[in-house]
């Protein structure tokens, strides 16, 4: 099980993965926007996502969840 979290404080701009998606390393789950820069959140290894703990318009903080897979 590997763990997604939030490198840095940003705004979820687009959720782009779901649960339940099969993803492989490399694929974006989500976009983060940071002082008008995107900033896409890599899946760092294949699986399926069991969970997605966050939606368009959240704040995430450095180190916060962003999707667990499995």
């Amino acid at each position: 099980m590997a763990e997604v979290r939030a490198e840095m404080v940003a705004n979820v701009w687009k959720v782009v993965a779901a649960e339940g998606d099969v993803v492989d390393e490399g694929d974006t789950l989500v976009i983060l926007e940071s002082m008008k820069m995107e900033i896409p959140v890599l899946a760092e290894d294949p699986g399926v996502i069991a969970q997605l703990k966050v939606a368009e318009g959240d704040v995430v903080q450095e180190g916060d969840l962003i999707a667990v897979i499995e």
